[in-house]
């Protein structure tokens, strides 16, 4: 049996994760972005991750040189999708540019491939809602960094086929992942519950309750989560945050999701996180 061929759409940190895990799970996969320097980043990126397994004992010699002659990356999009037995799109977190690009892909994808999107948050019936066949589209919302997080959101939208939802949990069972199926509502199960927790410490920082460390270290070990919600959010980006927010205070209409000041001044100022090197923290290479 062949491996399966996988397109990842977007190179950006949920999308070169998603690559990664999909080649080292024996997938054949593209990585395309139509950014032009998109891509090198993020096969250095892919690289580092290669190299922490080597040394951490996870992945062999061998095995690293096996990943990488199964990722390819090709900033033509058609290309890229072309032979594709799954298409993932993990793009901006923008709903016009995603109802774009799956009324281009389901022409330009094989006919039978599984198609899904990664959105956090956005409504996976209104992005197929520009599809003539929105059946083929699922959510998969994967978790960052998806490397060590096992969850894998399956988002079903009442178009979509049971056929097709099953493929999805196949497949995030195939990558490794613990798949849990939910209802296309604002947040999903996960985005609802964990931007609470976010949003209500940036207002416990604004407040002085505590630093950014100590609410971090609240949570980690008083609740046992495994990293606190403001040095998540420094990892996810501030501007993610801030989008996913905006949206669901938008959609829900509640005020526990009113993005706080401080995360609003933080993205004016480009404080978007680990990727800008400071966000709730300070980071360095």
């Amino acid at each position: 049996m062949s491996p399966t061929r996988v397109a990842v759409i977007g190179a950006g940190t949920m999308g070169h994760g998603i690559a990664y895990v999909a080649a080292r799970a024996g997938c054949e996969v593209r990585l395309t972005d139509a950014r032009a320097d998109a891509l090198p980043q993020a096969l250095v990126k892919i690289e580092a991750l290669l190299e922490g397994g080597v040394k951490r004992g996870k992945l062999t010699a061998a095995d690293r040189a096996d990943l990488v002659k199964r990722l390819t990356a090709d900033q033509d999009l058609r290309s890229a999708i072309r032979d594709a037995d799954v298409v993932i799109e993990a793009i901006v977190e923008d709903l016009a540019i995603k109802q774009r690009l799956f009324a281009d892909l389901e022409r330009a994808a094989p006919p039978g491939a599984l198609l899904a999107s990664n959105t956090s948050s956005l409504s996976i019936g209104q992005i197929a809602s520009t599809m003539t066949e929105p059946s083929r589209l699922v959510g998969m919302h994967f978790f960052n960094p998806v490397h060590v997080m096992k969850l894998v959101e399956i988002v079903t939208h009442g178009r979509d086929s049971g056929p097709a939802v099953d493929r999805a949990v196949g497949f995030a069972r195939v990558l490794g992942k613990e798949p849990i199926v939910v209802r296309d509502s604002p947040g999903f199960a996960s985005s609802r519950l964990g931007v609470v927790l976010g949003l209500e410490a940036m207002r416990m920082l604004e407040q002085d309750v505590a630093s950014a460390e100590d609410i971090d270290k609240a949570m980690e070990l008083g609740y046992n989560h495994p990293m606190g919600p403001l040095k998540l959010t420094d990892l996810v980006g501030l501007d993610v945050r801030l989008a996913i927010a905006e949206y669901l205070h938008a959609t829900l209409g509640r005020p526990q999701y009113e993005p706080p000041k401080i995360l609003r001044e933080k993205v004016k100022k480009g404080e978007l996180g680990k990727k800008t090197g400071k966000g709730f923290y300070t980071w360095s290479d």
